[in-house]
């Protein structure tokens, strides 16, 4: 949400307004612990399951805690819920890989991400390809790709090389940046917040945040389930929204999963 008094956001390129919404009442299909989010009636032009995010300004990425993987330290496949400010799900998530990537990989490991919505429909999928993690040389770089709707990419998320912070670049479909995300110096939360900033190119105007939430000492010691706020601008394009929500899964797997 905008502060008051705040300067106007310098948007990036190729940023298009989207119409205002028509909201019509849908049936929920996926069963979950949140109220699902009425789907609003798509815009000629925007790609299918992406027109929820036209009414949204945030978005909250619950990652579901897995009682088997607490107790035996398998680690078993990330599912989140993704809400909106009023916590009706927008999106489910759920891991797509195999029990062997998993236990030897661990946080590094490549993974194929299904995003579906209230009819079932997987409307964005994020493909993060095998990058070792133990040194900054450019092949070893992570980086995401995300589709909407799959099959068809409308845009990455790529490490640049960095001596302090960490810096995630967003590009367009076709690898033009368009927005960077800069890391803190220090991923332990320690009892609070870690943020993101979302930034223009020229780092001069801050779009939106990326925010891993604490989730008090408990859950935080004993689990690798975390919980992500991501605020942009309502007005942004959905495509860029969509992208910026892959960032949110990169960043998870790249600096808060843990290796059991």
């Amino acid at each position: 949400m905008n502060k008051p008094n705040e300067q106007p956001h310098e948007w990036p390129q190729g940023y298009q307004q989207p119409p205002q919404p028509v909201i019509q009442q849908q049936p929920a299909g996926v069963p979950g612990q949140f109220q699902w989010m009425p789907a609003p009636q798509a815009p000629i032009g925007c790609p299918p399951g992406l027109e929820y995010l036209l009414a949204v300004d945030q978005i909250l990425i619950h990652q579901l805690v897995e009682l088997l993987e607490v107790f035996t330290g398998c680690e078993a496949k990330n599912k989140y819920a993704l809400c909106n400010s009023m916590s009706q799900q927008v999106y489910f998530a759920q891991e797509d890989t195999d029990c062997c990537t998993r236990q030897c990989c661990g946080p590094g490991r490549p993974f194929e991400m299904r995003i579906i919505d209230n009819m079932q429909r997987e409307v964005i999928h994020l493909s993060r390809p095998v990058r070792c993690q133990c040194c900054w040389w450019p092949c070893c770089l992570q980086e995401i790709e995300i589709q909407s709707p799959p099959g068809t990419v409308i845009g990455y998320v790529e490490q640049k090389p960095s001596c302090w912070k960490p810096k995630l670049e967003i590009q367009d479909a076709k690898r033009q940046p368009i927005m960077m995300i800069n890391g803190p110096c220090c991923f332990c939360s320690c009892g609070s917040d870690v943020e993101f900033p979302i930034h223009s190119l020229d780092g001069g105007s801050e779009i939106g945040m990326i925010t891993k939430q604490w989730m008090g000492f408990t859950r935080e010691v004993f689990t690798d389930a975390a919980n992500f706020g991501i605020r942009f601008p309502l007005d942004l394009d959905v495509k860029y929204k969509a992208i910026l929500m892959g960032a949110v899964f990169l960043v998870d797997f790249m600096f808060f999963e843990r290796k059991k």
